[in-house]
């Protein structure tokens, strides 16, 4: 178990038609370091395109990045040996975004948990590899007989989040990335995902890296906010202090766009896709792509 997982000077550069110079920044000298002790939950915050999800990736190994490191212990993830990067592909666990796309739709739910348990070595026998799989699934508030042996079509999409979650407290890593993995849930589903993300923090050691581009939800986390635009982190600090008193001009935009509880207060300004710039669409464009892999 390494105590810090950090990304020093990371860039990531796409190529691009249209643009000046033939690429675009997703990601421009991004620094920032998560501790796993004490356990705490940061979140990554801005809007479609800003290079939070690009920066997962780089977080995950999906993506190299094209200038600086990723380091996990202190070592760049991109050269570790193939044992340390298996004990880095279990101590460092991934939630995505997209329920439907995780799952292969030929292969039982169950299967994304038995692999689990017979890459990692969890267990020694079959009954006991059940015995923690029934175990995971209650703590993620599933009963293991109304999901185990079906297929993803026959579970709702917050049943299917769930799942990776219950792979999550199988493993028990250190951290945890999910990125936007409520953005397709609806709201009580919401709030159960979010409780089980701060459950596994108190009880059970996890640091979660927390991408949104949903300030309330950052909120509700609590712990500590970035807030990244156009590939450059701009703002950080306790959500309290970032929500109440921010200090970026973008950070303030956020805020204001956040809905008001008010049919009476309606907005009465809009902003217009065709409004961005040829270099924003790019970049929307080349850092929305999917990028999920199937299990």
């Amino acid at each position: 178990m390494k105590s810090e997982l950090e990304l020093r000077g990371v860039q990531q550069r796409f190529h691009a038609r249209g643009v000046s110079g033939g690429y675009i920044t997703a990601v421009d000298d991004v620094s920032f370091t998560l501790a796993a002790r004490p356990p705490q939950v940061v979140s990554l915050v801005g809007q479609s395109g800003s290079g939070k999800s690009t920066i997962a990736r780089n977080v995950l190994g999906l993506q190299k990045p094209t200038a600086g490191s990723v380091l996990y212990g202190g070592k760049d993830i991109f050269k570790l040996s193939r044992a340390e990067y298996d004990a880095y592909r279990r101590d460092v666990q991934p939630v995505f975004q997209d329920p439907y796309a995780i799952f292969n739709p030929f292969y039982r739910v169950d299967r994304a948990l038995w692999k689990a348990v017979k890459k990692f070595g969890l267990t020694t026998s079959r009954s006991k590899g059940l015995e923690l799989i029934e175990e995971s699934l209650r703590a993620v508030r599933l009963e293991p007989e109304n999901v185990l042996g079906r297929y993803p079509h026959q579970l709702s999409g917050g049943q299917r989040q769930r799942i990776m979650l219950a792979r999550v407290h199988m493993l028990r890593p250190s951290f945890i990335i999910a990125d936007e993995p409520v953005s397709m849930l609806d709201a009580q589903v919401r709030k159960h995902f979010l409780d089980i993300l701060l459950d596994f923090q108190r009880e059970h050691g996890m640091t979660t890296l927390f991408i949104t581009h949903d300030l309330s939800t950052v909120y509700y986390l609590g712990g500590e906010v970035m807030v990244i635009t156009k590939g450059s982190i701009v703002e950080r600090g306790p959500v309290s202090t970032v929500m109440h008193n921010p200090s970026h001009p973008y950070t303030e935009l956020l805020l204001d766009s956040i809905p008001q509880p008010d049919p009476d207060n309606r907005w009465t300004t809009r902003i217009k896709v065709d409004e961005l710039d040829e270099e924003e669409k790019a970049e929307v464009a080349a850092t929305s792509g999917p990028e999920t892999p199937i299990i």
